[in-house]
């Protein structure tokens, strides 16, 4: 069965800040993470539910955070942001 994505608010206002360029490549890693849920790297410790696919947008590393809901075979998109503060700012939320 093919895994439903969902946005979570702060992963929307922080897709509508990217420019144009970036957001192309945001929504070819969101069909790779839709088509393969566990292609991410799951964290540990306190970020534990937290899947993290990284990948390069205008030379810049990108980290695409999501949590999966298998019993109801969703996955929600958290966050979106350059690797600088990503965790820390994962972190404050």
């Amino acid at each position: 069965m093919a895994y439903k994505v969902l946005q979570k608010r702060r992963f929307i206002r922080q897709y509508k800040k990217l420019h144009s360029n970036v957001i192309e490549d945001v929504d070819k890693a969101v069909a790779q993470i839709a088509k393969t849920p566990t292609i991410g790297e799951r964290k540990k410790g306190d970020l534990s539910s937290l899947f993290v696919y990284k990948f390069y947008s205008q030379n810049q590393l990108y980290l695409l955070g999501y949590t999966i809901e298998d019993r109801l075979y969703l996955i929600y998109l958290e966050v979106i942001a350059p690797h600088e503060n990503f965790y820390r700012d994962f972190k404050l939320k």
